[in-house]
């Protein structure tokens, strides 16, 4: 029987309000986050860390103080080593986790697979958009301490595989059948922002933000009003948009409730449960938004596990090192199969 590793990465979050500023520590200092020389981006992450840490205590605080996103990662990972187990032959797979930016680390969960000796890795990331920001990073990660034998194949975007979509579908559906006016209601899908200058680089995230979008779009069926929006945005750069708090403001301007879909995001975590239903909550109130719904994280939604299950036997089956359930047309600049042995 084949051992099969899958290694689920996540960005990680802080468990404790102790943990807030090392955590904001690390993701700045990624290199793909702020582009700037090895000191000087050390210097920065330093500066914006204990200058961010104190507001970022207080919205932790709202969650008991730290992330819940290694608990919703863990259950995801259980979930589909389940649904592994439960729906294939021939493989013996083991799921693991591992954070970018805080514990347990991508470093560290390289070790414990080391020591359970699997004969391939599907490296598996709980980003269905391709990003040089989340992604890459992850990938990067693992290659800089991997030093095994084992076969490695990289799934590196997900965002138009069927089951994906059918999970974001049937919620939309499901929810607007219960409203007495849909017609009243405007859906904005709203992803994690970026930089401006990063997608000029190449980065095609925003792409596959839409293209999953008007795929959702084609499978509900239904003329409800929709927008993409761009949330989570800091700093002076000009970041892609529109923004999610201008979107929500437009949507009361006009007179239309809200049902707001996390397409980029498949945990709870602060930018869903704080962000998201404090933050803009109060704004559509302020906005004249008549009624605001915030849809769930998709979690361990049953077609969402079905589509990491069909990620990982495409990984496994798959003569590539690197797999994707989008066509981007044509490699863009960070794609990771441009690197592939």
């Amino acid at each position: 029987m084949k051992r099969i590793a899958v290694l689920l990465f996540n960005l990680g979050g802080p468990k404790n309000p102790e943990d807030v500023q090392g955590f904001l520590y690390n993701l700045f200092a990624d290199k793909n986050i702020i582009n700037l020389p090895f000191g000087v981006r050390q210097g920065v992450a330093s500066l914006i860390s204990s200058r961010r840490a104190p507001s970022a205590k207080k919205n932790y605080a709202h969650m008991g103080g730290g992330s819940p996103i290694l608990k919703e990662t863990e259950a995801q990972a259980q979930a589909l080593e389940a649904y592994i187990a439960a729906n294939t032959k021939g493989i013996e797979a083991k799921v693991f986790i591992g954070m970018r930016y805080w514990h347990p680390f991508i470093e560290d969960t390289v070790r414990e697979i080391d020591a359970w000796g699997p004969d391939e890795i599907v490296l598996l990331p709980l980003y269905p958009q391709f990003s040089s920001t989340t992604t890459l990073s992850s990938f990067q990660a693992f290659q800089k301490v991997y030093a095994g034998k084992a076969r490695v194949t990289s799934v590196c975007c997900y965002s138009d595989n069927a089951h994906f979509i059918k999970a974001h579908v049937d919620a939309i559906q499901e929810k607007i059948g219960t409203l007495k006016q849909p017609g009243h209601y405007r859906l904005l899908f709203s992803a994690h922002g970026l930089p401006e200058s990063i997608i000029a680089r190449g980065d095609p995230y925003q792409a596959q933000v839409e293209s999953c979008v008007a795929k959702i779009m084609t499978g509900l069926g239904n003329p409800i009003e929709h927008s993409i929006c761009y949330q989570s945005r800091v700093g002076p750069m000009k970041w892609i948009g529109p923004s999610t708090d201008a979107s929500i403001q437009k949507a009361g301007a006009d007179g239309k409730s809200i049902i707001l879909v996390p397409i980029a995001f498949v945990s709870e975590h602060i930018e869903t449960l704080v962000e998201l239903d404090i933050e803009y909550a109060h704004l559509a109130a302020a906005s004249g938004v008549k009624d605001y719904i915030r849809l769930p994280a998709l979690g361990v939604n049953a077609s969402y596990i079905k589509a990491l299950n069909d990620e990982v036997l495409k990984a496994i089956g798959s003569g590539d090192r690197v797999v994707g359930d989008h066509n981007c047309g044509k490699c863009h600049s960070f794609c990771p199969k441009r690197g592939a042995a």
